[in-house]
């Protein structure tokens, strides 16, 4: 068992933790992105539009999945801040909100690989 020996509360490494501990907001919010990126799907999606914007059609054949599946996804990720959209006439293409999005994956693969 992973338990002390010996019951000592070691306060400066508490009130250290404690002064770099986040805000419920900010933990909640970081909950909500892991668990968009805990999905295999939400995953491919995003390493696809890190290579440039890409419209659900697109997704969808890249993916082998529906139109409606895609869509599902890319709500839920825009829901999230993670994809944004334009239109370019009747169609709708999708991107990275931002390059930290791309950055994380790879960081997140590279520790994976380790």
């Amino acid at each position: 068992m992973d338990l002390c020996n010996v019951r000592i509360i070691h306060h400066d490494r508490v009130d250290r933790a404690r002064k770099n501990s986040l805000q419920p907001a900010e933990t909640a919010a970081l909950a909500a992105l892991f668990k968009a990126l805990g999905d295999v799907t939400r995953q491919r999606i995003i390493r696809a539009l890190a290579g440039g914007e890409m419209c659900v059609c697109d997704l969808a054949a890249l993916l082998g999945i529906t139109e409606s599946a895609v869509s599902h996804q890319l709500r839920l990720l825009r829901n999230l801040n993670l994809v944004a959209n334009r239109r370019e006439g009747p169609v709708l293409y999708y991107r990275l909100a931002d390059d930290h999005i791309g950055r994380l994956l790879d960081i997140a693969l590279e520790h994976a690989r380790e």
